[in-house]
């Protein structure tokens, strides 16, 4: 009988496989000992997860904090310096007071006063200079309906501090029909407006749309003024003849009242027309 594999062959054999066996042998010490453990298949070690959330179930208390309103500015309305009328005006080195007619009724200023925003500074022969925040505004008069006065110099009288003011030496005599007003008196307050109008205060009196006089809102007790025979609310119509129906005319005999010897005043208290003389001396 024939043998199925010839000794040669069987032998052969088993050499191959003992080469194979020792190649293997080798090529593991190798990679345990000199070849890196990461390679391009190698993949790295990632660490695990966990599969659950963190959840907060407790209230946050602590409220975000709220926009606080920015806080309203109330403006005050102001007006423009074309809403005034400039109706009359004195003017000295050391006084201004104008009348000025604003909303439809007129106000006397002086110096310092304040009139819709507009602060009054001084002026001038024929305008007032007025001063809101750091800028400054000239009203102008109107040529046509009233007449400046300008006064560059004081007359000297004779004056003696009381108290802190100003007292001018001079007396009013009642003699029974007329009263006697010493001149010094007259040529004090000539000379200063500001004065005259911390004594007495008039306001305008209108029939319609006409100027027809002045009314005395207030005399100062203990004043000369309070020894002239007027009275609260009586209504002064005319001086020395002339009908008072402008600012200009008053402001007028004003001006040239210092020249004056005589006065006389017509006026309308209640419903009775009264004359008042006096005589300067």
């Amino acid at each position: 009988m024939k043998p199925l594999f010839s000794p040669q062959r069987l032998e052969g054999l088993i050499l191959l496989v003992g080469v194979m066996v020792c190649v293997k042998v080798v090529w593991f010490g190798i990679a345990m000992v000199w070849l890196p453990r990461v390679g391009v298949d190698h993949l790295p070690e990632v660490e695990s997860r966990a599969l659950y959330y963190r959840v907060k179930l407790s209230p946050n208390t602590v409220a975000p904090p709220k926009k606080q309103p920015k806080p309203r500015v109330k403006r005050v309305p102001q007006g423009t310096i074309k809403n005034l009328k400039l109706l009359a005006l004195y003017h000295a080195f050391d006084t201004t007071v104008i009348t000025v007619k604003y909303k439809g009724k007129s106000k006397v200023l002086s110096r310092g006063d304040e009139i819709a925003g507009f602060r009054l500074k001084g002026g001038g022969s024929n305008f007032a200079l007025f001063s809101r925040g750091e800028q400054e505004y000239t009203l102008y008069m109107d040529k046509s309906k009233t007449t400046p006065i300008t006064r560059h110099s004081t007359p000297k009288h004779r004056v003696e501090k009381a108290s802190g003011e100003m007292k001018v030496e001079g007396e009013v005599i009642d003699a029974g029909d007329h009263k006697i007003v010493d001149k010094a008196l007259v040529t004090h307050y000539a000379s200063n407006l500001k004065e005259v109008m911390k004594n007495i205060g008039i306001v305008e009196v209108r029939e319609g749309t006409k100027l027809a006089g002045f009314r005395v809102s207030f005399i100062r007790r203990g004043s000369p003024f309070a020894k002239l025979g007027l009275q609260r609310g009586d209504i002064i119509r005319s001086v020395n003849g002339e009908v008072i129906q402008s600012y200009s005319a008053a402001m007028r005999i004003y001006k040239n009242i210092n020249t004056m010897d005589s006065l006389s005043l017509t006026i309308t208290r209640g419903k009775k027309e009264m004359e008042l003389e006096y005589e300067v001396n």
